[in-house]
């Protein structure tokens, strides 16, 4: 099954779980709330299979800016609805059992109490019903021989108490995922945090003591961004004075023609010792292949390290600073090579090693890295998908470290991202820039 496919399995599920919890169980049949809400998720299904094959089906950037920002607020809502309507199985069913059991033994007493009703005479019931005010009897039966039953059905009958469980649980559910999307579209379209990270590296030599590098992933320039994402992360990264800056992948989810101008905002970065780019797995989604991208970074000033290191020179020491291209390269043979990049160096210096995915700080300790930057889990971006990122990478976010052949550690940093990728929602984890200050 392709990627459009996939999508639209799932799409079809989770659409037709929120119908059944929020549309049927909350409406009446035939009802026209009924026929709104059920068109209304049609629309919107539809939609969201439209944002998400959007290039694949080439519709082109100038369509899918149009479709992006409803396509996934919707994904956003929707699954969100989708968690909070899980989390509420459990109350809803309590409370369906509580009346389900009170309407069983109400039913029960029922036959009794009608038995009672009419082996009373009708004078005493007559005379109950006065005594009353006039109003309904004592047994039931109101001053114009109606029972109340039948009373009540002349008038408005109440709501039946399934009905309105179910139209409170879909309340909560609904308040609940618009207040967690409006939350998250702030924290996504907010300025990035700073994260100051000091880490010790055995093997520097103290004269490096100090050397700060500044980290930054994910940008993912595309339909949802204007240059002015691109303009705050370069003049917040400016305004750390770092040694160096290191873009670790993904930087764009398009090609240099949708997005060329979104990007040119790089070339005013500054630092002492340059700017740094690997690729990541976005980089090879499009049909030009990231190739274009790298003689575009080229063009203003960032250097890509493909497979290859620079030697960082500070204060009279030494340190390497390597880089490798994704794992997503390795199909069309542009994928990581470690022995290309820290072949032949002298053993004695630390090395730091620019790859986009934490799952390659494997190789990298086979290979006696000291540390590994990386990106790529974007924290989880929208919880509780933060639970399932170990599923596929060692690390979601933060310093973590790998033991190393011969002794030591490989450390390794895992930058939340300064973007976003799909919805513009960040839930537990808000976009991040790093400056990691080296240590002896």
């Amino acid at each position: 099954m392709g990627f459009v496919g996939m999508i639209v399995a799932a799409v079809v599920v989770v659409h037709a779980y929120l119908w059944r919890r929020l549309v049927r169980a909350s409406t009446t049949p035939g009802s026209r709330s009924r026929r709104v809400l059920t068109w209304a998720l049609v629309v919107l299904a539809v939609l969201m299979v439209v944002t998400f094959g959007g290039s694949r089906l080439g519709l082109g950037m100038d369509v899918e800016r149009v479709v992006a920002w409803p396509g996934y607020l919707w994904l956003a809502v929707m699954f969100y609805l989708f968690v909070f309507g899980l989390v509420m199985e459990v109350p809803r069913a309590v409370a369906t059992f509580v009346v389900s059991r009170r309407r069983r033994a109400a039913e029960a007493a029922a036959p009794a109490e009608r038995a009672e009703e009419e082996a009373a005479p009708v004078d005493e019931v007559v005379l109950a019903g006065a005594a009353a005010g006039g109003g309904a009897t004592a047994h039931g039966t109101a001053t114009t021989g109606m029972p109340v039953a039948e009373e009540a059905a002349a008038g408005t009958p109440a709501i039946d108490r399934r009905l309105f469980i179910s139209r409170t649980a879909s309340a909560v559910v609904a308040a609940g995922a618009l207040a967690t999307v409006g939350y998250g579209v702030s924290m996504a379209l907010g300025d990035p945090v700073i994260e100051r990270v000091p880490i010790r590296l055995p093997r520097l030599d103290p004269r490096m003591s100090g050397l700060r590098i500044a980290v930054v992933s994910d940008i993912h320039l595309g339909p949802l961004t204007g240059r002015g994402h691109t303009e705050r992360i370069v003049r917040m990264i400016n305004g750390l004075e770092a040694d160096a800056v290191t873009i670790v992948g993904d930087l764009v989810d398009g090609t240099v023609a949708e997005l060329g101008r979104l990007a040119t905002p790089l070339g005013s970065l500054e630092s002492r010792y340059g700017a740094y780019f690997v690729t990541g797995n976005h980089e090879y989604y499009t049909a030009e292949g990231p190739q274009e991208w790298i003689e575009e970074l080229r063009s203003l000033g960032v250097r890509p390290l493909r497979n290859e290191r620079v030697e960082i020179r500070h204060a009279g020491a030494v340190l390497d600073l390597a880089g490798v291209n994704d794992l997503n390269g390795v199909p069309s043979g542009d994928g990581p090579d470690l022995g290309k990049a820290l072949g032949g160096r002298d053993a004695n210096r630390p090395v730091v090693l620019m790859a986009h995915q934490p799952v390659q700080v494997t190789q990298a300790a086979a290979h006696g890295v000291d540390l590994q930057l990386s990106g790529h889990t974007h924290g989880g971006q929208m919880a509780p998908f933060n639970l399932l990122v170990p599923l596929q990478q060692p690390v979601v976010a933060g310093l973590a470290s790998v033991p190393r052949t011969g002794g030591g550690d490989t450390q390794v940093y895992v930058t939340r991202g300064a973007g976003f990728w799909g919805p513009p929602v960040r839930v537990g984890a808000p976009p991040e820039i790093t400056l990691i200050e080296l240590r002896a």
